[in-house]
């Protein structure tokens, strides 16, 4: 099985790319944030703690994401590998993605990381929250980049 991690900021265009990617190679799209969204249209508990936590700007726990991400590992079939979109953020997230994929003898095939513009970034996202009503875009706050530390 192939895992390739797919990098970049929001509104980058992860989604266009990975469209591409699972057509021609066989891959099951996982992300974060479509995972997410799904929880929270179907109102499950999960969803709504979701809701609350994006609408503030807050990530969602990782030990909630990463049983999200290992439920998709184990149920979906009938494809040559996975790309995640959205995970791992961090370095704790990567290490657990390394335990869970350990438990089956599997590792990280590769990573693809796009890069565009932050003022690019900025137009994109704005143009998707009003496109879709994504009350997590619509936030200057939250979607500024942050300064780099000098």
């Amino acid at each position: 099985m192939k895992y390739y991690i797919l990098f970049g900021p929001p509104g980058a265009g992860k989604g266009t790319q990975a469209t591409s990617m699972v057509e021609k190679y066989n891959l099951h799209h996982i992300s974060t944030g479509a995972l997410l969204r799904k929880e929270i249209a179907g109102g499950t508990e999960l969803g709504l703690q979701a809701k609350a936590l994006i609408e503030k700007g807050c990530l969602v726990p990782d030990e909630v994401v990463e049983g999200m991400i290992e439920s998709e590992f184990k149920t979906v079939k009938g494809v040559e590998g996975f790309l995640l979109d959205g995970f791992p953020r961090t370095i704790p997230q990567a290490e657990a993605l390394d335990k869970i994929l350990a438990k089956t003898a599997e590792e990280v095939t590769a990573t693809v990381s796009i890069m565009i513009p932050d003022e690019m970034i900025m137009e994109r996202i704005k143009g998707r929250a009003l496109k879709e009503g994504r009350a997590d875009d619509a936030s200057e706050d939250i979607i500024t980049p942050p300064t780099p530390i000098k």
